[in-house]
């Protein structure tokens, strides 16, 4: 049985073995001491097992939530005797979330923190080996490549001068591909020119010398400009757009990222979220239920993206900045280049809500079928699934749980939010198109797993595991 039909098992209390389960687990107490947990535990079955760490990852979150440190404690020490990181599916996927579990709760003692990841050192090359795992373990970002590519040669009929925007210039595989196409043009290839944008020099280094290398083997006209930044921080001078060319944007999982300077405004304009001071946002004396937060989202996201009168006349060198740009500033820069297309892949998930322990069953339920995913193709025992899912699933977990303010940067969100904000950034939707949608779905057949899925919504695609949806992608264009 799948992590995900236990998660949904569990919710429903449809299963006897749940049931059970669950009535075994509340007749007991938390621990009966911090040096002797229950013996019993080590003698649960893989389904019964997987029960139980989901039922005390959840009561450990609500503890954590409530301070009480104590039971948090003797709850993450019996999740530690059940949990492994390579153990099955349950087993590895709660090792993580325990994980960041403890890291919230010593975020609370911040010199304690610090002190315990003062010597942690993070490696650009083992970052980028981890996404390139990514990128051969999944189809995701593959099927994402098939989308954009397609979306931007039929935006691109006809011109002669192509200049694309990479707003995560990291995979030159995607690039690659398109030189291959537009080399193949009856009238001979356009001349093509690709701002990648990225925060690490040596990335952006590896991915301008296999293009050029690629493009003087195709004998097509290219150029490739480099543009070391951070999102938030991106000078808009130095993408170079210029008069005469056709424009095209890529953000592959990136604008989530700049939602944590919308969470900072909306925290200065509304006194219901409150900072205490051990670092953990709570909510005084009434939590606020998800309806709750979504409406407050919808007001904010109105009030912020409502363009002044003479916004629509702002030029990218008005917007050069060297502080940090939220949401609405960012995509209004976007919409002041005019693009032909613009085309967004993002996490489809619930990551950005206002309770940690709301993000935690969401992340439980996302990272559930991702693990899944590995479960079902890649050996428990190879270090490269390890590293995946250690070194990038483990610390967006970390991240969506663990933290708050502006550190929080795994704000995943569902695709109807990002209409929202599109739409009132003064972008169009712009249906991917039937041979696009075609080719992505043959890819998806010919990976030869029947549970990744493919589903239309609103001329958008969504990519699933089994009905999960994990990924979006979408077409914008400006309107005038």
């Amino acid at each position: 049985m799948s992590l995900l039909e236990n998660l949904a098992m569990l919710q429903e209390g449809s299963s006897s073995v749940t049931s059970s389960a669950l009535k075994l687990f509340s007749m007991m107490p938390p621990s009966s001491g911090f040096g002797s947990p229950h013996p019993w535990l080590k003698e649960l079955k893989s389904e019964e097992r997987g029960l139980y760490l989901i039922h005390l990852l959840l009561t450990c979150a609500n503890h954590v939530a409530a301070c009480n440190l104590e039971h948090a404690n003797a709850t993450l020490e019996q999740i530690s005797m059940l949990a492994s990181p390579d153990g099955d599916t349950m087993q590895r996927i709660a090792a993580y979330f325990t994980e960041a579990l403890a890291d919230r709760i010593l975020k609370a003692w911040p010199g304690i923190h610090k002190a315990l990841n003062s010597t942690r050192v993070s490696m650009v090359s083992e970052k980028i080996l981890v996404q390139k795992l990514f990128f051969e373990f999944f189809p995701f970002l593959k099927v994402a490549f098939v989308l954009t590519n397609q979306a931007i040669i039929e935006a691109m009929e006809g011109e002669r001068m192509i200049h694309i925007i990479d707003l995560n210039a990291a995979e030159p595989a995607q690039w690659i591909s398109l030189l291959q196409v537009l080399s193949a043009h009856p009238d001979g290839p356009p001349h093509l020119r690709i701002t990648g944008v990225h925060q690490k020099k040596e990335v952006l280094d590896q991915v301008a010398h296999r293009l050029i290398a690629e493009a003087e083997k195709l004998d097509t006209p290219f150029q490739f400009n480099p543009v070391v930044s951070k999102l938030e921080n991106l000078d808009f001078e130095k993408l170079r757009v210029k008069t005469g060319e056709a424009l095209a944007i890529s953000s592959i999982l990136q604008l989530h990222t700049l939602l944590a300077l919308d969470d900072e405004t909306m925290k200065r304009k509304s006194p219901l979220l409150l900072k205490t001071s051990n670092g953990i946002h709570l909510q005084r004396f009434h939590p606020i239920n998800r309806s709750t937060f979504d409406n407050l989202l919808e007001k904010d996201l109105i009030s912020s993206y409502t363009r002044s009168p003479d916004s629509s006349s702002s030029s990218p060198a008005s917007l050069k900045t060297s502080n940090s740009m939220n949401t609405e500033m960012f995509l209004n820069a976007l919409w002041s280049l005019s693009p032909k297309v613009m085309v967004v892949t993002e996490q489809d998930s619930n990551h950005n809500g206002s309770h940690f322990t709301d993000r935690l069953l969401e992340a439980l339920h996302s990272y559930a079928a991702l693990f899944d995913c590995l479960e079902s193709t890649i050996p428990r025992t190879s270090l490269e699934r390890f590293r995946v899912e250690k070194l990038l699933f483990g610390e967006e977990i970390k991240n969506i749980i663990a933290c708050e303010g502006l550190e929080r940067k795994e704000r995943h969100e569902k695709l109807d939010k990002w209409f929202m904000r599109f739409d009132l950034a003064g972008f169009g939707n712009e249906p991917l198109s039937y041979f696009g949608k075609l080719q992505a779905r043959r890819f998806m057949q010919s990976y030869g797993c029947e549970a990744y899925r493919m589903k239309e919504e609103n001329g958008c695609v969504l990519i699933c595991w089994q009905d999960r949806s994990l990924f979006s992608i979408s077409a914008w264009r400006s309107r005038k």
